[in-house]
């Protein structure tokens, strides 16, 4: 790629990430601003007449734009979609010679989705190393299929020490890869939580992408039990959110977000502590101090 000295211009790349692309001659370090353009949010999503309505038909269909904007049935595109990507784009990033392992490899992280990055297990049951494990969900990375959401501690280094878990961008390339064949399906799938869990969290990463922000997002695990499953962080202010695809309201939903907002209000960590739930139902409330969010207006 050859770029004029003194000329503006414009490059969409698709799938293809510059920053790993072996044909650019120029780092354009200084000269170059790189807007990362995610799969539709839910409320662009709603913007066409074709858009799901209901849940899990939603999570089940996914937000690649190509679905909604020519009405290509959502498993017929995520099968085209992984079939060129795996022989395409896979093959010239890591040149690699046995394409039918790392489609396995894709599916297994699939299977772990919301879930803690354990790179030596998805490797071996995978049938490749740690290190190789490794540098294949770096290109999953780079390509924007999935992300890793670092752990938070109130010690930074140990927020890089910490396990991080993996999210899929798309719920519907997750469905698709972990066969899925319709949304009632999805409905009562063992993995419908996880599948749920990743959707509201990048809902929320591409809010803050999409806002040109860096985002400030962490899950948080203690030993003793204490666990949320995101942590947003503004400035001196903290958003908890704790997300559950039931339709219905427990009243454990509740007990990890006090817990946790009782640890960081002791060690005045932050000045504004806020705590969510989001959760698979219609109705919006405040319960116990905790706003609690239908499915519907995760983006707000």
């Amino acid at each position: 790629m050859r770029l004029m000295e003194g000329r503006r211009c414009s490059i969409l790349t698709g799938s293809q990430n510059l920053a790993i692309s072996h044909g650019l001659s120029q780092s354009l370090a200084g000269r170059a601003a790189i807007l990362h353009l995610l799969p539709l949010s839910s409320d662009e999503v709603r913007q066409f007449p074709t858009a799901p309505t209901e849940l899990f038909e939603l999570l089940w269909t996914g937000s690649y734009p190509r679905i909604y904007d020519r009405g290509i049935p959502a498993q017929q595109w995520l099968a085209d979609y992984v079939a060129t990507y795996v022989q395409r784009d896979v093959r010239q990033i890591l040149n690699v010679g046995d394409l039918n392992r790392f489609n396995t490899f894709l599916r297994l992280c699939a299977a772990h989705t919301a879930q803690e990055l354990k790179l030596s297990t998805l490797g071996a049951d995978a049938g490749v190393s740690h290190n190789t494990a490794g540098a294949w969900l770096s290109v999953l990375e780079s390509s924007f299929l999935v992300f890793r959401l670092p752990a938070w501690h109130r010690n930074i280094k140990n927020q890089i020490v910490k396990i991080p878990k993996l999210h899929f961008f798309d719920s519907g390339l997750v469905c698709y890869l972990l066969g899925i064949r319709e949304p009632s399906q999805l409905r009562h799938h063992p993995l419908r939580g996880a599948v749920f869990e990743s959707w509201v969290i990048a809902e929320r990463y591409k809010k803050q992408i999409h806002q040109g922000r860096e985002p400030q997002m962490f899950h948080f695990r203690e030993s003793r039990g204490v666990e949320v499953d995101l942590l947003e962080v503004d400035g001196a202010a903290a958003r908890l959110v704790e997300i559950k695809s039931a339709e219905t309201i427990a009243g454990d939903f509740f007990k990890g977000l006090h817990q946790f907002a009782q640890v960081l209000v002791d060690g005045k960590m932050f000045q504004v502590v806020e705590k969510e739930v989001v959760y698979g139902g219609s109705q919006a409330l405040t319960r116990e101090g905790v706003k609690v969010i239908p499915w519907k207006l995760v983006s707000g």
